[in-house]
């Protein structure tokens, strides 16, 4: 072999394995986008089934607890497949269930075809940590976390306000015609560019409970638990916190909803680059900026002061977003060679908090405001604190 050739090997292998990377970020992009999207269309939803809104709202939590049982089973499937052959099929599995939802005639239909998708969610995203730490090198894992991630923020902001709009444009099913599109075209991309990877170790009961007895699992665990159900309940209000509360126009909650979303873009990118160095006290810092920024837009009159409002909401999404990949990127380099097992549980766990923090914050306001809530949620998120304080800072294997 020429020395040409050894030299562009390395270089092909390095493109397709960030290639790899992308394509697992808009993966989790879409994912979540399947997850949460409903939330925007939940009125149509119901209008077209004859729910209410409160009945419509099951295809949101039963798909998130759903997809936290996927998660937890994912240790059953065959472990000789090569993982870029699971990941491929869990996005066709999602392409065609966002298809059913499309086509979906009565809400027995919708609701089965969520379900389907919710199973291939929770196996899809407990393996896509574990694969991106068999991408790149360790010193670049926290960026490959934060693209990959970052897909997951960036749906958990952008996903609603987008699923709302294209609804009120072409119809509630075009939403889920163009999540399972995407779906389809990163699918291709997956198998083109993810290597065939193995399994990193077979997942069994034992290897789950071993985890769950280890304190420093447990207290990264706690604070997912914490922070994410406390994130969510406050974040499913932000529009009527913004439009009724605050009592501001159309135009301008749309684009503090954007501000927002490009947040989440600040905050990725922010622990892209620091992450790696600086993992503990970056998510530090990113619990207090959150927590603050919650309480503040409970606190403050903001009525009259729209760009005190935006500053609010960028320190809001700046801080969960790199929360998002701070967490995850901390549980994968605890877990060495746990990571699959490791990452089922956080998944299941993360899921469970998306369904509860909704939960929490609709029966939170029967008794308090919105702002009530979000005080509440900012507690939470403090509490979430104490357990990474009390953590030693992760290190690479």
């Amino acid at each position: 072999m020429s020395r040409t050739a050894i030299l562009e090997k390395p270089a092909i292998q390095s493109w397709r394995s960030w290639l790899a990377v992308v394509a697992l970020g808009i993966s989790a992009f879409t994912i979540v986008t399947s997850e949460l999207a409903p939330i925007g269309l939940l009125s149509a939803l119901a209008q077209d089934f004859n729910q209410s809104q409160a009945g419509t709202g099951i295809i949101v939590t039963a798909y998130a607890w759903v997809a936290a049982v996927a998660a937890l089973l994912s240790g059953a499937l065959p472990q000789r497949v090569p993982r870029h052959m699971l990941l491929t099929g869990m996005m066709l599995v999602l392409a065609a269930s966002c298809l059913a939802v499309a086509w979906a005639s009565s809400f027995n239909l919708l609701l089965a075809a969520r379900i389907t998708g919710a199973l291939a969610h929770g196996a899809f995203w407990a393996l896509i940590g574990t694969v991106a730490a068999q991408l790149v090198p360790p010193a670049r894992f926290g960026l490959a976390t934060a693209i990959i991630f970052g897909g997951v923020s960036a749906a958990s902001v952008a996903s609603v306000p987008l699923a709302n709009f294209l609804a009120n444009v072409a119809g509630w099913r075009s939403a889920f015609i163009i999540v399972a599109v995407i779906a389809l075209l990163t699918a291709c991309v997956i198998a083109c560019s993810v290597p065939p990877l193995r399994a990193t170790s077979p997942i069994g009961l034992r290897a789950l409970s071993a985890l769950l007895t280890q304190r420093t699992f447990l207290q990264l665990y706690l604070a997912t638990a914490c922070v994410i159900t406390a994130h969510f309940a406050a974040f499913t209000w932000i529009e009527p916190l913004l439009s009724e509360t605050l009592q501001l126009p159309a135009p301008l909650v749309s684009m503090l909803l954007l501000v927002f979303g490009l947040a989440g873009i600040v905050g990725n990118v922010l622990a892209g680059k620091l992450i790696d160095r600086h993992l503990k006290g970056l998510a530090i810092a990113a619990l207090i900026m959150a927590a603050a920024a919650v309480a503040l837009l409970a606190i403050l009159p903001l009525q009259r002061h729209p760009a005190v409002t935006g500053l609010l909401l960028l320190g809001w999404g700046t801080g969960i977003a790199v929360i998002f990949v701070g967490f995850q990127t901390w549980l994968l380099r605890l877990a060495g060679a746990a990571a699959q097992a490791a990452s089922a549980i956080y998944v299941a766990i993360f899921n469970v908090a998306i369904g509860s923090g909704a939960l929490a914050g609709s029966l939170l306001l029967r008794f308090t405001s919105i702002d009530g809530v979000l005080l509440t949620a900012s507690v939470a998120i403090l509490l979430g604190l104490l357990p990474i304080l009390l953590l030693p800072p992760p290190v690479e294997h």
